[in-house]
């Protein structure tokens, strides 16, 4: 059955039937039931198609006098093709055949296949008045025709074109329906994200301004929306949400908006007549409107109604949505309604009334993967059989994006339309569930490997059109993750990296906004399979002479980004998931190998694969390799103080300028013949702190953690003795040298370029911050009653800070400025001093590998002492742990105070700081010297190289003795 009403033509029912068989009613509708179903109608401008039967097509001009025709329906010559939609333009249609092919038909009625989609499978087409669109089956939208207002969405200054051309820029989006206007085009996808382009005169692309579009914009006002259908009319456009609201923008010059004004609209409005009605269906004329309310068997109709296309037997425009008067026989089961020009039409359909209620009968998206498609590629099947077809299906599958971003798509609570920056729209279970399944079946999965590889990624683009065109960044880690399981997939994620990094910045940050939200087990795995590609070709470059770091590095750069944004993450992976372990051999195999050393030096860019030990590794390899033979000299590096002095030597040698600081350090203390091996370094630094510390006036130790910080002084003298300061503390940083002075990691979270927060303030004045965390915690009363303002020492922490009271709402931005002025503003200066110098002296810039917490530990050195750890470490020379001395000297070590032990350490070593690790990372080797007169000597020590010289005592008491006079009173360091 069709109806229809508008644009006065013959009274013979289109030539679909006789003419005495059409009826009318008063309105002026027609109504007629043709001898074959019709299976679609297209209104155009001026042209009408009709799909009867089993895919024959008619089509039918008004515009008579214009074209010269009859104006009769006139029937196709198809040959062989069944038709299965049509769409018409101003003047011409494009024809959709079962199987995807696409005719267009001309003026002259002569239909020809398009040849240059002859390859495609396309599964919509659309018409504006001079444009065209067809999208195929693997998601590519392609447009051809007029392109005078940027309806092509190709780009500007774009030429017309008579042949389809691939639309990139919506490359990977999984499209579920194209419409196009007048002279506009839209489009929306799977999730609702809708995009348009082309002429914008009257706002009808829905973006806010009247401004043409020569490339695809998404409408943002539509996010979020759960928009199902899109028609476009010649200046104006409808929209219908899941919900069954509708949404009118562009010209409202006739009404057509249900807006009750004749006002233009720029973004999507709710048609507030229609509100509540939960609407069907859709359709858009040249300047009106209809909607089907399918609960109350109602269209409705508003816009132009001059040719009496609104269906009310009126010839004036409507505002406001009236219901059309259809004739009593009217049923809406399985109808379709239809408008184009001036005319109006409903019919009823071959679709079922599921597809019919939800308005979606051209609304086939591309192929996606599911549970029955990869049980099908999976299950038993005749070898030949599977080879021609199966890889064929997996190939087409995954060559595209559009086709991958379109599946897997969490539809539980229709979750998928809330698709965002931080939300992906992906049910990410199901790809891990898919890519189990096909690891079952090997030629499954290595298909599924090599068109990933050769075919998807290489095709993926630098610019993402919105948040679905990135989720393939999302699935492939899961592919991964079976091929990992498998011992594959290696190049394949080498591949994904480098995909990755080509993106452009706007891209990538939304990419890393949905990483940032992943959930955690997906995001786990995620960093899992870049992290293990990177152990691979690290472990690989320890046994092979290969340089693999062309492979690596796209790898280090991903997982750097991901160890970025974990960071950001309400449920953060611990640092291990980053650390690629056991890399000792690696570097020292590096350090040999010329022709990879550079991957040395590379590696420093990412050093949070690394932990402490090794970047202490890559530090000295990489100090070394800078360093010339010549700077090892001793000569012209040797610093030469008195112990009493030590401080004043070191600045007045410091401000000669004299001093090379990437020469390594040599020490000599006045009066004393030892030889700086490493440990007269150790102990001028360990003398110095202690002065420092003990001295100083421009840093003061807190009085609640011992934690030391820089004064209030801000004089220039101060300033230069910071400066100095801070050359000191680099110098020792660079010699490898501890400092006797415990600074916060505030100090070094500065020197990285790291603001100090709340906790650090915990740490140098834990009093003060709990103080600052009992007022943030007060009643607003109590708050009020303290009578505090924004000032703090008498300085404003904010412009007119004296006049501000703090209050409950304010009080978090007090404590900030409260941090701030303590770690900052107060010190701006005196800091400024002491990084310079700490720059001066520390000229190896790798230093900035470290974290502040490791910087800290590395020039203050440990001080959790685990004495059992040195026991364990020890070797001897002409004796063994059995020996009756060697007991006797542990059981004396062990009945020491912890002072004492101290003490021992700094008498074998020149320090009692440790390295990162602790005792374990000593080395102590105890000789046993034999001497006649043994219980009159005392031990001594070779601290250079961790050896203690122990006489054979006779007993345990002169053992005893001797040794806690030696490591009291005695300095012998430097022996050779």
């Amino acid at each position: 059955m069709l109806f229809y009403w508008g644009e006065t033509v013959k009274p013979d029912g289109f030539g679909l039937v006789n003419a005495d068989s059409v009826k009318f009613t008063d309105t002026g509708i027609g109504s007629l039931s043709p001898r074959s179903r019709i299976g679609d109608v297209s209104l155009g401008k001026s042209l009408l198609g009709f799909i009867r039967g089993e895919g024959n097509a008619s089509v039918m001009r008004l515009s008579i006098r214009e074209h010269g025709t009859t104006g009769k329906l006139k029937a196709l010559d198809l040959k062989k093709e069944k038709i299965k939609l049509i769409s018409c333009g101003k003047t011409y249609a494009v024809l959709l055949a079962y199987g995807g092919r696409v005719l267009s038909l001309e003026e002259s009625y002569i239909s020809r296949p398009i040849k240059e989609l002859s390859n495609k499978t396309v599964i919509q087409v659309a018409c504006g008045d001079h444009h065209f669109m067809a999208l195929s089956n693997d998601g590519q939208l392609f447009t051809w025709g007029q392109n005078s207002s940027g309806q092509l969405g190709l780009g500007k200054d774009k030429p017309s074109s008579q042949s389809p051309e691939l639309l990139r820029s919506l490359d990977g989006i999984p499209l579920a329906q194209i419409s196009a206007g007048g002279d506009h085009s839209f489009v929306l996808s799977i999730s609702g994200a809708v995009f348009s382009w082309g002429r914008n005169s009257a706002g009808q692309l829905g973006l806010g301004d009247t401004n043409n579009r020569h490339v695809p914009v998404c409408v943002k006002s539509l996010n979020q929306k759960k928009t199902v259908f899109i028609s476009c009319g010649e200046d104006h456009t409808a929209v219908l949400t899941k919900g069954g609201l509708v949404l009118t923008v562009g010209s409202g010059q006739y009404g057509q908006l249900g807006h009750n004004s004749l006002r233009d609209e720029h973004q999507p409005r709710v048609v507030a007549e229609l509100w509540g009605s939960k609407v069907s269906q859709i359709a858009c004329g040249g300047h009106h409107t209809l909607a089907l309310v399918e609960s109350s068997n109602t269209i409705y109709s508003f816009g132009r109604g001059d040719q009496g296309q609104l269906g009310n037997g009126q010839r004036s425009n409507q505002c406001v949505p009236l219901p059309v008067q259809l004739p009593p026989e009217y049923s809406s089961d399985q109808i379709k309604i239809t408008a184009g020009g001036n005319l109006s039409a409903l019919f009823i359909s071959n679709m079922d009334a599921g597809q019919a209620s939800a308005n979606l009968k051209s609304c086939n998206g591309p192929t996606v993967l599911d549970d029955e498609t990869v049980d099908r590629w999976i299950s038993d099947c005749n070898p030949k059989v599977w080879g021609k077809k199966i890889q064929r299906k997996i190939r087409k599958m995954f060559s595209s994006a559009s086709c991958i971003n379109g599946s897997f798509i969490d539809k539980s609570s229709d979750k998928h339309y809330k698709t965002s920056v931080e939300m992906s729209g992906l049910d990410l279970s199901l790809p891990r569930l898919a890519f189990e399944k096909m690891a079952k079946k090997d030629k499954v999965l290595s298909t599924v490997e090599t068109t990933v590889e050769n075919d998807l990624l290489p095709s993926l683009g630098s610019t993402a059109a919105g948040v679905e065109a990135l989720r393939v960044y999302l699935i492939l880690p899961e592919l991964l993750r079976v091929l990992k399981k498998q011992g594959r997939g290696t190049q394949l994620t080498v591949s994904l990296a480098s995909a990755i990094l080509e993106l452009d910045p706007e891209s990538m940050d939304v990419l890393s906004s949905l990483w940032t939200n992943l959930p955690y087990y997906y995001y786990r795995t995620l960093v899992k399979m870049f992290h293990s590609v990177c152990a691979h070709f690290l472990s690989r470059m320890t046994t092979t002479i290969c340089d693999h770091w062309t492979e690596v590095e796209p790898v280090l750069k991903v997982l750097q980004k991901l160890c970025n944004i974990n960071s950001q993450r309400a449920v953060r992976l611990t640092e291990g998931y980053f650390l690629i372990k056991d890399k000792n051999n690696f570097f020292d195999m590096l350090q040999m190998i010329k022709n990879v050393r550079k991957s040395v030096k590379s590696l420093a860019s990412y050093p949070f694969i690394l932990d402490i030990t090794c970047k202490c590794n890559l530090f000295i390899i990489l100090q070394k390799q800078q360093i010339k033979p010549s700077q090892f000299s001793y000569c012209g590096s040797t610093l030469c103080v008195n112990r009493e002095t030590v401080l004043d030597d070191t600045i007045v040698y410091l401000k000669t300028n004299k001093h090379n600081y990437s020469s390594p350090l040599k020490v000599k203390f006045a009066l004393e013949a030892g030889i700086d091996g490493g440990t007269l370094s150790a102990e001028f630094f360990t003398l110095l702190g202690k002065k420092i510390a003990k001295d100083s006036s421009v840093i003061q130790a807190s009085e609640d953690s011992g934690l030391f910080w820089f004064s209030a002084d801000d004089s220039s003298s101060s300033q230069e003795e910071l400066f100095y300061i801070g050359v000191i503390c680099g110098m020792a940083f660079y010699n490898h040298n501890f400092m006797y002075i415990s600074f916060p990691v505030a100090l070094f979270k500065k020197l990285l370029s790291i603001r100090p927060t709340f906790r650090d303030l915990e740490e140098l004045s834990p009093v003060e911050a709990r103080s600052l965390k009992n007022f943030l915690a007060e009643d607003e009363d109590v708050v009020e009653q303290m009578y505090l303002d924004f000032t703090l020492k008498g300085k404003e922490l904010i412009p007119n800070g004296a006049n501000i009271p703090v209050t409950k709402a304010n009080r978090q931005k007090y404590v900030d400025l409260y941090v701030d002025f303590v770690f900052n503003k107060s010190v701006e200066n005196q800091f400024r001093q002491f990084n310079e110098g700490f720059s001066r002296g520390n000229p190896f810039n790798l230093w900035k590998i470290f974290k502040p917490e490791e910087l800290r530990d590395l020039l203050y050195g440990m001080a959790e002492y685990e004495w059992k750890e040195l026991q364990k470490v020890v070797t001897y020379e002409w004796c063994d742990p059995s020996d009756e001395l060697i007991q006797n000297f542990w059981s004396v070590f062990f009945e020491l105070d912890e002072e004492h032990r101290k003490k021992f350490l700094t008498f074998s070593y020149g320090t009692d700081r440790l390295p990162v690790g602790g005792l374990s990372k000593l080395r102590l080797k105890i000789v046993r010297r034999y001497y006649v007169d043994a219980d009159e000597r005392f031990p001594s020590a070779q601290t250079c190289y961790g050896i203690l010289h122990l006489p054979n005592y006779s007993n345990i008491q002169t053992l005893r003795d001797k040794l806690v006079h030696a490591i009291t009173y005695c300095e012998v360091f430097g022996q050779q």
